[in-house]
C-alpha cells in the first residue's frame, strides 16, 4: 500500500520543512509514502470562500485514481488515539488497498464534491492548527503508527 498525503500550499517554515523531511525519510523504512503539495491558488483575494473551496476541490480530485481511498483531515472527523490509528492503518493494509490518500484542505475546508468522494474523515484534535503544522503532526502520527505495529520503542503508553 502507498500512503499519499495531499496538502494545499507550500510549507514556508524551513524548520517545519526539515522535520517533515525527517519523518518522510523515517517512514520510507515501513511503507511507500508520498507527500504531494498542491500549489496555492492564485488571486484568492478575488474569490469567495465557496469559489476557493471549489477550485481547491478540483485540484484535489484531479490527483486521485479510481481505486484510491480518500480520507479527509477534517475538524468533524473521527478522533483516534495513536494505537487506534495504527490499527486503522493495519486494517487498510490488510484490505489489499493500493493507495490511501489523506488530504489536508485549504483554510476553508473542502468543497461538497470532495466530501462526496471521501470515504472517511479523521480529526487530529478539536484544536485548530496551522495547515503547515498539521502536515508534520500527521506524518509523525503515521510514523508512530508503524512503530506501534512493529512493536518498536518509539511510542510509550
Amino acid at each position: 500500500m502507498t500512503i499519499k498525503l495531499l496538502a494545499i500550499g507550500k510549507t514556508d517554515s524551513t524548520s517545519l520543512q526539515h522535520l517533515i523531511t525527517d519523518y518522510e525519510k523515517r517512514l520510507s523504512h515501513y511503507i511507500k509514502f508520498e507527500l504531494e503539495i498542491i500549489p496555492d491558488i492564485k488571486n484568492v483575494k478575488n474569490l469567495s470562500e465557496i469559489e476557493q473551496k471549489e477550485k481547491e476541490g478540483e485540484l484535489i480530485l484531479k490527483r486521485l485514481n479510481n481505486t484510491d481511498v480518500l480520507v479527509l483531515l477534517d475538524e468533524n472527523g473521527k478522533q483516534l488515539d495513536s494505537i487506534e490509528f495504527s490499527k486503522y492503518l493495519q486494517k487498510k493494509m490488510n484490505s489489499g488497498l493500493k493507495q490511501l490518500v489523506l488530504v489536508i484542505g485549504g483554510p476553508y475546508g473542502f468543497s461538497p464534491a470532495v466530501y462526496a468522494k471521501a470515504q472517511g474523515k479523521l480529526s487530529l484534535s478539536k484544536m485548530t492548527f496551522s495547515h503547515q503544522m498539521v502536515r508534520l503532526f500527521l506524518i509523525e502520527q503515521v510514523y508512530r503508527a508503524f512503530t506501534i505495529l512493529k512493536n518498536e520503542p518509539y511510542h510509550h503508553k
